[in-house]
């Protein structure tokens, strides 16, 4: 596995492999932006290879191709597609988004999210992208959340198997299917369940932690790593296990110190296991 982060104060392919290099990581969120000048897109892939710094993910984000507006799903879409091609040509594992909601906010729930119907629609979405695009190397990838497809493991597969296109990866992130309190008191089994069903599809993850808060009905709320109830030692383990450049990234921290606590946090329980990161 290869840990890494956002890093900070970096202008050029150099003082980005400095950046990443400060922090001791060997993975890295993409430097640049879906449009970027195809030189300067060489130069930080070559960069990237050249310091063997596995650039993680691409971004689809905001896209919403399941949006009721007919004209938002088309321009969501093809956004889309050019953010894999973007993905594939930096040499990126993958380009991730989250499947998308049936309501007006790209991440949010909605009554329809979790029906046949948007399932099906999912599947046409990402055979269409992938089948557009044709990436060589970045795999379109969904990240699994609370409230829509993928939602469990069992809803992963059944995409998967569904898609049927060996250029559709799993994107890992436990924290958003924590979704009820069975799942945030047996996380660890969760975990190890999700990697057991689907590892060799795993191309990424995010790494960040949940508490579970008082006070009715439940309130499930994301937290930095270190601060809440996420079985580190059983997600680590298990990344562990998966091809060696699986990147394990931290997210949604607002500076700099605080993605370095998170990062001590992270490191400290590899260490008990016998791991560097």
């Amino acid at each position: 596995m290869r840990f890494g982060a956002p890093v900070y104060r970096h202008t050029d392919p150099a003082s980005w492999v400095a950046a990443v290099r400060a922090k001791g990581y060997r993975a890295a969120y993409c430097p640049l932006k879906v449009g970027a000048d195809p030189a300067e897109i060489a130069a930080y892939a070559q960069a990237a290879r050249d310091a063997d710094i596995v650039i993680a993910e691409v971004g689809a984000w905001g896209k919403n191709p399941l949006h009721p507006d007919p004209a938002v799903r088309r321009a969501s879409l093809e956004a889309s597609k050019a953010a894999l091609a973007f993905a594939d040509e930096i040499g990126a594992r993958c380009c991730v988004n989250v499947a998308g909601s049936r309501g007006e906010r790209w991440d949010g729930p909605h009554d329809d999210n979790l029906t046949p119907e948007t399932f099906e629609m999912i599947v046409a979405v990402c055979r269409e992208i992938i089948d557009d695009v044709r990436p060589r190397r970045a795999k379109w990838a969904l990240e699994d959340m609370p409230y829509m497809y993928p939602d469990s493991v069992e809803s992963y597969q059944a995409l998967l198997a569904a898609i049927d296109r060996p250029m559709f990866g799993v994107h890992f992130d436990p924290v958003n299917i924590v979704n009820s309190p069975q799942r945030y008191y047996n996380n660890g089994a969760l975990i190890h369940e999700f990697v057991r069903q689907l590892g060799p599809h795993i191309a990424s993850c995010h790494v960040k932690d949940i508490a579970l808060r008082e006070g009715l009905t439940v309130h499930l709320e994301e937290t930095p790593a270190g601060t809440g109830r996420l079985d580190y030692v059983t997600y680590i383990h298990e990344v562990s296990r998966l091809d060696p450049d699986t990147p394990f990234m931290l997210e949604h921290l607002r500076s700099e110190a605080e993605y370095d606590q998170a990062a001590a946090h992270v490191r400290s329980v590899a260490w008990s296991l016998g791991l560097t990161l």
